[in-house]
C-alpha cells in the first residue's frame, strides 16, 4: 500500500508542523523571524487555525533550520513533538482504529491530510511490518533538506505509534539509504532501535506481532465516523490542487459523462501529452482519476438511492453490469450489496 503526496505549492494544510519546528529552533536562540524567513508565513500565523500553508512553505522553514541550527537533533526533536492530537480529524481517526494493522493501513490512506513531505508505503510480511520511503531523495529539494525531512518523518512514525498504542512500541530496526552521518549515534536515541546506513532503501521495520494490538482509544463507532470524515476530506483535497484537481472538476461537472483525455485536455487548454506529463508528475494518471470518479459516484448512488445495480452501472459508464461488479470489487473490495448495507 502506498500514498503519494500532492503538489508542493498547494496551501491546504494547517501550520502545526511549522509551529513545532519554530518552537524547537527558538529553544536554540533562533528567532521565529529567522526561522520563517522566505517561507511566506509570519510568526503570528503559525498558531492561527484559519491559516493554510503548503508543503513548499514547510520545506522552506526546514531549509532555514538546516542553515541556522548547529544541533543535529533538531529534526528528531521536532518529530517527537508532533503528536497525533495536532493532526485534527486525521489524528483522531488513527487513534480510534480498532487494531494497529488498521493504523498502518489508514496512515497510508489518509497521509494526504498530514502535510506530507514524503511518499510512504506500508507492507505486511509474515514476520514484520515495514514503512518504506521509496522516493526519499527524488524531489527537487536539496539533499540535506530531504535528509532533515526523513529524520523527522522517522521520529514522527515512532511518536505516532506510541500515541496510538498508548505505550512505547519501538521499531525493531531502521534503515537509511545514505551513509552514516557524523551524528549517527543519536538516531537510536530517538528511534529506539538499531539503525543501518547505506541500505538499499529507507525503511522502518516493526515486528508483525504488534499488528493485532488494540489501540488504547479504540472505539468502533468513533472510528467509523472519523474515517468517513477523512474520506470526505480526501475527496475535497483531490479536487483542490494541480492538474489532477482540474481533471476531477471537469469530470464532476456532468456526472455520468466521461469525456476522453483529449476532450478534457482541450477543456483545460492544453494538449493531451502535456496533461499526461503533468498528471504523472503528480503521481497519478487520467485513467486512475476516471476510475476514482466512477467509484465515488457508484458508492454514493448505492448508499443513498434505491436505484438498481444495473441503473447505477449505466450511470457510471458501464454497459455491462458484470463488468461494473468486477470494477467495484477492484476499487473497494466490496460488491454492491455490501456497500448498500454500510
Amino acid at each position: 500500500m502506498s500514498a503519494k503526496f500532492p503538489l508542493l505549492n498547494e496551501r491546504i494544510y494547517a501550520p502545526y508542523k511549522i509551529a513545532a519546528l519554530v518552537e524547537v529552533l527558538a529553544e536554540q536562540g533562533i528567532t521565529p523571524q529567522e526561522s520563517l524567513k522566505g517561507s511566506g508565513v509570519s510568526p503570528d500565523e503559525i498558531y492561527d487555525a484559519s491559516v493554510l500553508t503548503s508543503v513548499r512553505q514547510y520545506a522552506a522553514v526546514c531549509r532555514n533550520a538546516v542553515n541556522l541550527s548547529v544541533d543535529p537533533a533538531t529534526p528528531f526533536r521536532t518529530g517527537s513533538r508532533l503528536h497525533l492530537a495536532a493532526y485534527g480529524m486525521y489524528g483522531y481517526a488513527l487513534m480510534s482504529c480498532l487494531s494497529l494493522r488498521d493504523y498502518f493501513r489508514l496512515g497510508v490512506k489518509y497521509h494526504r491530510l498530514a502535510t506530507p513531505t514524503l511518499t510512504i508505503e506500508w507492507t505486511e510480511h509474515s514476520d514484520r511490518a515495514v514503512w518504506s520511503f521509496p522516493d526519499a531523495f527524488d524531489s527537487s529539494l536539496q539533499h540535506d533538506v530531504q535528509q532533515f525531512l526523513l529524520e523527522q518523518q522517522y521520529t514522527q512514525h515512532v511518536t505516532h505509534l506510541q500515541d496510538v498504542a498508548g505505550r512505547s512500541c519501538p521499531p525493531v530496526r531502521a534503515r537509511f539509504s545514505y551513509p552514516a552521518p557524523a551524528y549517527a549515534d543519536i538516531y537510536p536515541t530517538y528511534l529506539g532501535c538499531p539503525c543501518d546506513f547505506g541500505a538499499e532503501q529507507c525503511e522502518l521495520i516493526y515486528d508483525s506481532a504488534i499488528l493485532e494490538v488494540e489501540p488504547h482509544l479504540a472505539h468502533r463507532h468513533s472510528a467509523a465516523l472519523l474515517q468517513e470524515t477523512c474520506d470526505r476530506l480526501i475527496g475535497q483535497a483531490k479536487t483542490s490542487f494541480g492538474a489532477s484537481g482540474e481533471v476531477y472538476q471537469v469530470l464532476m461537472r456532468k456526472p455520468g459523462e466521461f469525456p476522453n483525455m483529449e476532450a478534457v485536455a482541450t477543456a483545460m487548454k492544453m494538449t493531451s501529452r502535456t496533461l499526461r506529463r503533468r498528471l504523472e508528475a503528480e503521481g497519478t494518471s487520467f485513467v486512475a482519476i476516471v476510475d476514482d470518479v466512477r467509484c465515488s459516484l457508484a458508492t454514493e448512488y448505492l448508499k443513498t438511492t434505491r436505484m438498481s445495480t444495473e441503473d447505477v452501472a449505466m450511470l457510471v459508464g458501464f454497459s455491462d453490469t458484470a463488468n461494473f461488479r468486477r470494477a467495484l470489487k477492484r476499487w473497494t473490495g466490496k460488491g454492491p450489496g455490501e456497500i448498500r448495507e454500510q
